[in-house]
């Protein structure tokens, strides 16, 4: 006779999604995350490790689907396409199997509510829910199965607010407008899941307070805020919008709590941390062509600096309401085809290709671009030479380094199956504010100036991926090695006896 393995009752993963955990260590010790203090006492953290820091926006993907960036391919929201010779949106490209879609082929049933920058299922028993908790486009985009998932909640808790983050400089209203709609989303999180709760059951419930992240890019501080003359009321509000934020989603992490089964297993987790905005990504194609002193276009840009020098001349209001106009598709669409505009390829070396916070350069290289230049070997190991060695020596005006490094991409991560899809070079930015930052130097090749304010985002992606697990009909797995991002997919995959094939982690629960 065969041995079954009774599954756990339900597995519960709670995405409190890139705070800074500097932040949060603190407003535990003042007594302001109180459910969150709860779970650190009863369960065990662990530190994850992320594989590869080099790509921030792939550990997304990897934390759902379970499989490094080098298999899936999505290191940035507008990833290259080698065949084309163009950016596209991520939700374009084949998507990895994220771990509810492998629980629909065992049979099991999810719940799951607005991973940050997710993708639609194309399997999927129970109910997918994004852009519940706000309305952005491009990291929790609109997409609800069954199809009328999201309009019944609508007609119950009412619309979800706008929360586009539109790059450039802020200005007051829009930081308030900010803060009132990431203030309202972990309610509409909390009154969705314990509503959905009370009415059907689940076996794998995952709920992300991506409003924890958007907070860290868009209210880490004011210090790009266009007008400084605001009123000490307002200001103060302001100024403590990030702490309010961290502290309505652990009071709505309660609620839920109260809502889950007693036996329920649970991990708390976050792929990502947050800190200063240290990023001068909008930067790198004008310091590239500098440094490989390229011939300019007709249009008189560097490949890659279009988008941002229409960010620079369009005010950000102007730009949202044209996205809202154009809708949700036909604006990501103009956005990737912004990015490279009247380029000669024939002549272009290499490019600076989007990247959400480290820069990212990738080679025209022959045989692998369709309009590829550069030979593979000698040309192409001389040329990577030439821009890391360029690329370090601009300094901001007070003399200290703009460029901290710059790496070649691993070929261990560049055999996944989809590493031809990665850049070359990864550039990380020095450790200091670049918010206000006007321009840069090298002695080599000249002045780099910055075309309007960059993103204008004030916080940006840091080191800090971690779990707390707390077991409830499952117990601890005794780990092999440290703990991953990947372990998460790998640990409901294993709980439900679904499909493990091409996981790259373990389990840290076990039946």
């Amino acid at each position: 006779m065969l041995d079954v393995v009774p599954s756990t009752a339900m597995l519960t993963i709670i995405q409190f999604d890139s705070p800074s955990m500097s932040l949060v260590e603190r407003m535990l010790q003042e007594g302001r995350l109180p459910t969150l203090a709860q779970l650190r006492e009863r369960g065990q953290m662990f530190t994850l490790d992320a594989g590869t820091r080099l790509f921030e926006a792939a550990l997304f993907p990897t934390l759902y689907s379970g499989v490094e960036v080098g298999d899936h391919g999505l290191y940035s929201a507008f990833p290259w396409s080698p065949s084309e010779q163009r950016v596209r949106f991520m939700q374009d490209f084949p998507q990895p199997t994220a771990a509810w879609e492998r629980l629909a082929r065992a049979g099991r049933r999810s719940l799951v509510i607005d991973p940050y920058q997710v993708w639609p299922p194309r399997e999927m028993a129970g109910i997918f829910l994004s852009g519940w908790q706000l309305e952005n486009r491009m990291v929790i985009p609109r997409a609800s199965n069954p199809r009328d998932g999201l309009r019944n909640l609508t007609r119950r808790f009412g619309t979800p607010p706008p929360g586009e983050l539109v790059f450039g400089r802020p200005g007051v209203s829009d930081l308030i407008r900010q803060r009132n709609a990431l203030m309202e989303a972990p309610r509409r999180l909390a009154d969705a899941a314990v509503h959905l709760l009370s009415r059907e059951k689940f076996d794998l419930v995952w709920l992300a307070f991506s409003c924890i992240h958007l907070a860290g890019h868009g209210l880490w501080d004011i210090s790009s805020v266009e007008d400084d003359t605001t009123d000490a009321t307002t200001r103060g509000s302001l100024e403590r919008a990030l702490s309010d934020v961290y502290a309505a989603s652990d009071a709505a992490l309660n609620r839920i709590l109260d809502a889950l089964e007693p036996t329920s297993d649970i991990i708390v987790c976050s792929p990502d941390g947050m800190g200063t905005d240290t990023s001068c990504s909008d930067l790198l194609p004008e310091m590239l062509e500098a440094v490989l002193r390229s011939p300019r276009s007709e249009s008189k840009s560097a490949p890659g600096s279009d988008l941002w020098r229409l960010r620079a001349t369009v005010p950000p209001w102007c730009r949202r309401a044209i996205a809202r106009a154009l809708g949700d598709t036909r604006a990501r669409d103009a956005a990737a085809q912004l990015h490279f505009q009247r380029v000669d390829w024939t002549r272009t070396r290499a490019i600076a290709v989007p990247g959400d916070f480290f820069g990212f350069v990738r080679l025209n290289l022959r045989g692998r671009e369709r309009n590829g230049i550069v030979e593979p070997g000698v040309q192409a190991e001389e040329l990577l030479a030439e821009i890391s060695n360029g690329l370090t020596t601009f300094r901001h005006a007070d003399g200290r380094p703009c460029v901290a490094d710059v790496e070649r991409v691993p070929e261990s991560i560049r055999r996944g199956r989809y590493g031809d899809r990665l850049p070359d070079l990864v550039v990380r930015w020095s450790e200091s504010s670049h918010t206000l930052l006007q321009e840069v130097q090298s002695p080599r090749f000249g002045r780099v100036a910055r075309q309007g304010a960059g993103t204008g985002l004030a916080g940006n992606h840091a080191d800090g991926a971690w779990s707390l697990v707390l077991p409830g009909s499952s117990r601890l797995r005794t780990p092999m090695r440290p703990p991953r991002i990947v372990d998460i997919a790998a640990t409901i995959c294993s709980l439900f006896n679904a499909d493990t094939t091409g996981l790259a982690g373990e389990p840290l629960l076990e039946n």
